[in-house]
């Protein structure tokens, strides 16, 4: 819990220091990935910096049914943003879709005008995310996430300041409802969305898929939330599902128990088992730093000074080979293709046309510290996401894009 005094105090030394069975008739909340960010080094340094705050565990940093429905969301190549409506008459709002966080909050672009829905509950928000930040008056509001998919009553948070948010209005928070707690001067936690949808009976279990696609344009509308289950025809085959690890701090998020080895299930190992956490609200494929170290061992790339990814020539990524993410007993192929940057976009992240540049990248420090990859949105591209906070288990299956060569 905070004090008003606290807010503005804290502020000005920050800016000084600088399977479930779909219903007959499921809604979807279609996606749009949004590529917003200049520069492959602001892009590593946002993911790092987030990567670096959710090492620092969530709880700690911020104390100081029926069926389905599913809405649509967009990929740029940094953001996957859901166009949301808050209000009545409604606000359209573009919200980034982020697992590591379950605030939904607003007015970071557009701005928020109360209507006779909205309530100021006289609360303050404070929410941090490692590479931005906003506070501002808790409201609760009717949030109409698609077509029949409207919660009457749900806490949003109405931005007086944001900061790292260029390009979007706020967040649309669908990860563990824990990471709410002590997140307004009010105190408690917040039911995030998921949660309403569920209490409210329009959804029969507290589930999200999620669908991303890999993309060589800058923004496109090609994603899809599913709430209360999975759209079955977003993948292939079975979706596996794991329990949420128990190794903190990655067990406060969507965390998973995972290895990655290089050329076959049982190839060289790259990073022994460990945790780690899927997360949409991160770009890259980022691993700890001794792994990575192995990683560009193996496959001879160098660290690029213009982008600050690494770098392939043409003859090594011809003999680059799948990555393979193992987890509770299932092997997850992760192609030469899907470990590199969509090569038509290089030139946005000041990168040479012609070159091959690796998203996966580095975390930040080495292995044992209970939180050693970030699964981003690179590899979620690649493989359905069911995140069942009813039930703490994970799920991944392959898609159509799973070997595809769209990079």
């Amino acid at each position: 819990m905070f004090s008003k005094l606290f807010i503005p105090v804290y502020l000005a030394l920050l800016i000084a220091a600088s399977p479930v069975v779909v219903r007959n008739s499921p809604v979807n909340v279609q996606l749009a990935r949004r590529f917003n960010v200049t520069g492959g080094k602001n892009v590593l340094a946002a993911d790092q910096a987030r990567a670096k705050f959710l090492k620092s565990g969530a709880k700690s940093a911020r104390k100081a049914a029926s069926g389905t429905s599913s809405i649509p969301a967009t990929n740029g190549a940094v953001t996957y943003t859901a166009a949301i409506e808050v209000g009545s008459p409604p606000t359209v709002f573009n919200l980034l879709v982020d697992t590591g966080s379950s605030n939904t909050w607003v007015g970071a672009g557009t701005p928020f005008t109360p209507t006779d829905t909205s309530t100021d509950t006289g609360a303050e928000v404070l929410v941090e995310y490692g590479s931005g930040l906003f506070f501002g008056e808790e409201f609760i509001d009717q949030v109409a996430l698609s077509d029949g998919l409207t919660i009457p009553k749900q806490s949003i948070g109405v931005a007086e300041f944001a900061e790292g948010f260029e390009g979007v209005d706020g967040i649309l928070g669908i990860g563990p409802t824990d990471l709410t707690d002590d997140t307004t001067s009010a105190g408690g936690i917040i039911p995030t969305v998921t949660d309403n949808l569920f209490e409210a009976g329009i959804i029969g279990a507290k589930q999200v898929g999620i669908s991303f696609e890999p993309t060589t344009s800058e923004s496109i509308t090609n994603g899809e939330l599913t709430f209360g289950g999975v759209d079955t025809s977003k993948f292939n085959g079975t979706l596996h599902t794991f329990p949420i690890t128990t190794t903190s701090p990655s067990n406060e998020f969507v965390g998973v128990d995972q290895s990655i080895t290089y050329g076959s299930a049982n190839g060289t190992t790259i990073l022994a088992e460990t945790a780690g956490i899927a997360d949409t609200g991160t770009t890259l494929l980022l691993i700890a730093s001794d792994a990575l170290a192995t990683y560009q061992n193996i496959t001879g790339a160098v660290a690029d000074p213009d982008t600050g990814l690494l770098k392939l020539s043409t003859a090594q990524f011809a003999n680059l080979k799948s990555l393979f993410f193992n987890i509770g007993g299932q092997s997850f192929e992760f192609t030469p293709n899907a470990q590199i940057w969509p090569r038509s976009l290089n030139t946005e992240i000041g990168g040479d046309t012609d070159s091959v540049y690796l998203i996966v990248s580095d975390l930040g420090t080495d292995s044992g510290e209970g939180l050693d990859f970030i699964n981003g949105f690179a590899f979620l591209e690649r493989f359905y996401l069911l995140f069942d906070s009813g039930a703490k288990q994970v799920g991944f299956a392959e898609t159509q894009f799973t070997f595809a060569t769209t990079n």
